[in-house]
């Protein structure tokens, strides 16, 4: 375990993640100084108008704010100009300790494809850009120039649809036909809800009827139904949804409509013609890995002939927008695993693919294996001493440029192998539109399900969410303050 002591106690979360980043196979505490007598590994002390980080036995770095003699946002106060010199001080510090730079510097966020985008759209060229990333947040060379890259597609994407006058749907069944090792998201293993799903439904769409009739607009310009895997509803829950929703909201606007028919195990012709009878132009069939010890370590369940099978019916069912996830870094495989997954994957021809880094979730069973086997025990080395993730990425972009894709979408998370991120990668005209929006906040996500996140982007730039509980049991006892909480929040537009 990683101690960090603080004098005074602001910043916690942007400490702890970035010493994280650092060390991501160890568990990372920020105490008060007071709580923690021992010597730490990092300690932070503010004095006057400076802060010192000290890592024992001896590296230390200092910054001292300079004098803007107006006595404002003074370091000891929560200020962009406080947390930045924080962050900075931080990055550098660990920088000269380890010896060690990471590919994103010290960005946190989930979003720096965000950060390019507003750039560019205050007149800021692509190379002033670049050279933005690099300066203000240590961003690696690479890494800024993808996000650049990125940006502009994103800017191109966005631009067809209504923005802040609109809004994008989203619905969310949260279950699956087996809870996966590394498993973060709002699922279920079917098994013990088989006898509720119905019952989940009923008040689904009951929140869905009742926060729609009281909205002026009722015309997406995405619609995309996540979760958990929607394809483990029968056909008939499947036909009943899609028909209900369109009782709910119009298609008039649509430009997209998603469904995430992500496990194999969940697709069967019958129900890839209900939602294609409904007008759904985009899937998702997710193999994560075409390794089938692979597949039975991560607890999915289907074996990768069973992958293959699903896209052929999706491409009989008339498909023309076929997204496929993996994930880098899963617990066993090395790049040689990644690579032969691509190849696999290159061989049916999906139209996007979704390239994760495996991020390790607190409370998953990856991450009670980790402690119970230790890291080193659980992940490949790397190859001769190098990054295995950045060597995975690397093939990913050699072979997404065979397949005629590029990158049209990027975020991150906590805790993911290598301080790396995920990107999706698309043809020309297969780009995921509602992937772009979620990213880059430019337009309002109206969310229902348990777990799902409500967004309302206001015409000053403020975004204020509402979020369903992800406790299944807590969402239907308690649908009528998440119904409240939506109506007060749409109606404020």
């Amino acid at each position: 375990m990683i101690i960090v002591t603080v004098n005074i106690d602001l910043y916690r979360y942007e400490i702890q993640a970035l010493v994280k980043a650092f060390y991501p196979e160890e568990e990372v505490k920020v105490l008060p100084e007071n709580e923690y007598p021992e010597a730490p590994f990092l300690a932070v002390q503010y004095e006057n108008d400076a802060v010192t980080a000290t890592v024992l036995p001896g590296t230390e770095q200092q910054f001292l704010r300079k004098a803007d003699g107006t006595g404002k946002n003074p370091l000891t106060e929560k200020s962009k100009e406080s947390k930045d010199v924080l962050k900075h001080l931080i990055y550098q510090t660990l920088v000269s300790f380890t010896g060690r730079e990471l590919p994103w510097g010290e960005l946190i966020g989930i979003r720096p494809t965000k950060i390019a985008r507003k750039k560019r759209e205050e007149g800021c060229s692509k190379e002033e850009t670049k050279a933005y990333l690099q300066e203000a947040h240590f961003v690696s060379d690479r890494k800024a120039l993808l996000a650049v890259e990125i940006a502009e597609r994103e800017r191109e994407i966005l631009h067809a649809t209504h923005g802040k006058d609109g809004f994008s749907l989203y619905i969310g069944i949260p279950f699956c036909p087996t809870t996966c090792l590394y498993c973060s998201f709002p699922s279920n293993a079917l098994a013990a809800w088989k006898d509720r799903v119905d019952e989940y439904l009923d008040t689904l769409l009951s929140e869905m009827k009742q926060v729609a009739g009281s909205l002026q607009n009722t015309a997406p310009d995405t619609i995309y139904i996540g979760g958990g895997t929607p394809t483990t509803l029968t056909e008939g829950q499947l036909e009943r949804l899609l028909t209900e929703t369109e009782k709910c909201f119009s298609k008039a606007n649509c430009l997209e409509f998603t469904v995430e028919a992500g496990r194999p195990d969940s697709i069967t012709k019958e129900k890839l013609l209900v939602l294609k009878r409904h007008g759904v132009d985009r899937i998702s069939i997710n193999p994560q890995s075409m390794r089938a010890d692979t597949l039975s370590r991560i607890g999915r369940g289907h074996s990768p002939e069973a992958i293959e099978e699903a896209f052929a019916l999706a491409r009989e069912a008339g498909f023309q927008s076929i997204n496929m996830d993996i994930i880098l870094g899963l617990p066993g495989e090395d790049v040689s695993d990644v690579r032969y997954t691509l190849e696999k994957i290159r061989t049916m021809q999906p139209d996007s693919l979704t390239v994760h880094t495996l991020a390790i979730k607190r409370g998953s069973r990856l991450d009670e294996q980790i402690r119970e086997k230790g890291y080193e025990n659980v992940f490949r080395a790397a190859t001769e001493g190098g990054d295995p993730i950045e060597e995975m990425m690397e093939a990913c972009l050699t072979i997404c440029g065979k397949m005629e894709m590029v990158p049209y979408y990027l975020y991150r998370q906590k805790n993911l192998r290598g301080n790396h991120e995920n990107i999706g990668f698309a043809r020309q005209n297969c780009f995921g539109i509602y992937n772009s929006l979620i990213i880059e906040e430019t337009q309002s996500i109206l969310a229902f399900g348990a777990g799902s996140i409500s967004k309302a982007v206001y015409p000053d730039g403020r975004i204020v969410r509402s979020e369903d509980p992800k406790d299944i049991e807590t969402y239907l006892t308690h649908i009528e303050e998440c119904i409240a909480k939506k109506r007060d929040l749409f109606q404020k537009l």
